[in-house]
């Protein structure tokens, strides 16, 4: 049942949002635009604010309802471990859909909305410790990865070993996703972004 829900999990993740708000504004893939990374703030440069929220809204939105339907319909003698599993296939799916030659997003909001749905209060923590060090940090890939890092401390000790290696594995593909960024890091050629800053494309809404 457990690889059912990640199963489940996995074809929700491979809609990819951005990839529908980017053929709808320019007729081209998501991809093939701006960064290059389908997600919500390569929609925001590129489009505005708002469709980077219609963004963000779509990758949230269909995390939940693989959360809820595993956790709910299909799966429901697994309680809320169904929600662990089907978000991590969620994330699986969105950082690497099958459709799109395994090319996807970073699956941060994925990862983000299913650790809170899972433990809101550890979930909301480490979410906002994340914020803090992107902020501070000026790289969005240092909030990204201290997420679900921070997260692993309460897994192992308050959800069990199983709770603990799952959000491990979690951890371990936003590294793998994040890891070009990584690279950039290290080499010191990474640009730092201001957490505020909203950049619009001229004419766009």
């Amino acid at each position: 049942m457990k690889a059912l829900c990640v199963l489940v999990g996995y074809f929700f993740g491979c809609f990819l949002t951005a990839e529908a708000v980017a053929r709808g504004k320019t007729g081209k893939s998501a991809c093939r635009i701006g960064s290059g990374n389908p997600g919500t703030a390569n929609m925001t440069a590129l489009f505005g604010l708002k469709w980077g929220i219609v963004t963000l809204a779509g990758d949230v939105g269909k995390t939940m309802a693989a959360c809820a339907l595993c956790r709910y319909v299909l799966f429901p003698n697994l309680g809320r471990k169904a929600v662990l599993y089907a978000g991590l296939g969620t994330a699986i799916g969105h950082g690497f859909p099958f459709w799109n030659r395994f090319k996807g997003g970073k699956s941060v909001a994925v990862t983000c909305t299913y650790l809170f749905l899972f433990s809101p209060l550890w979930g909301a923590a480490s979410e906002l410790a994340g914020l803090l060090l992107r902020a501070v940090t000026g790289y969005p890939t240092v909030g990204a990865l201290a997420i679900p890092t921070l997260y692993l401390v309460p897994a192992f000790r308050i959800g069990g070993k199983e709770t603990g290696w799952v959000v491990l594995t979690a951890t371990v593909l936003l590294l793998l996703l994040h890891w070009e960024s990584l690279g950039r890091m290290l080499r010191k050629t990474e640009p730092k972004t201001n957490l505020v800053s909203v950049r619009h494309r001229r004419g766009g809404s």
